[in-house]
C-alpha cells in the first residue's frame, strides 16, 4: 500500500483520538485566559495577550490563538509562543503581521489553546491541556 494514503489514515485517527480525549482529560487546574482587549497596528500587526498554567508537560508545549473578526468562517492564526507547564501562572503574547490589514477596531473572538506535541511513535501528538474561547475588543494602536 502506497505511504501517503496509510500517512493520512493515521494522522485522521490520531486527530480524531485527541479530539475525543483531550476534554476529559483536561486538568481543571490547567487554565489559560485571554485579555479583553487586543491590539491592531496600522502596519496589520495583531498582539493578543492573556495568562495560562499547565502541569505535567513531557513534551514541547506552546500556547497558540487564532482570531476573527465579523465572519467567523475566516479565522487567522496568531503566533505561537512556548509555554513553561511548571504549574505556575504565565503571561503568554502572541503577535502576528497580515498585509493588507483584514482587521479593524471593534469586536473580534479569540480562541487561546495550550497544546503539548507528545511523541507517539513516528509521530508528534497534540495533547490539549486547556482552551478559552471568548470575544474581545481590538485597539487600534
Amino acid at each position: 500500500m502506497p505511504a501517503r494514503p496509510v500517512l493520512a489514515t493515521a494522522l485522521g485517527a490520531a486527530a480524531l483520538l485527541c479530539a475525543a480525549v483531550a476534554p476529559a482529560a483536561a486538568d481543571s487546574s490547567e487554565t489559560v485566559t485571554i485579555d479583553k482587549t487586543g491590539h491592531v497596528a496600522e502596519d496589520g500587526t495583531i498582539t493578543l495577550t492573556g495568562t495560562y498554567r499547565c502541569t505535567g508537560a513531557a513534551g514541547l508545549a506552546f500556547v497558540s490563538s487564532t482570531i476573527s473578526q465579523g465572519d467567523r468562517t475566516f479565522v487567522y492564526g496568531i503566533g505561537g509562543s512556548a509555554a513553561r507547564c511548571d504549574g505556575a501562572e504565565h503571561h503568554w503574547e502572541n503577535t502576528s503581521s497580515f498585509s493588507p490589514n483584514p482587521f479593524k477596531a471593534g469586536k473580534a473572538h479569540v480562541q487561546a489553546t495550550i497544546t503539548e506535541l507528545r511523541s507517539g511513535g513516528l509521530l508528534l501528538l497534540p495533547d490539549i491541556h486547556a482552551t478559552k474561547e471568548q470575544d474581545i475588543t481590538l485597539d487600534v494602536e
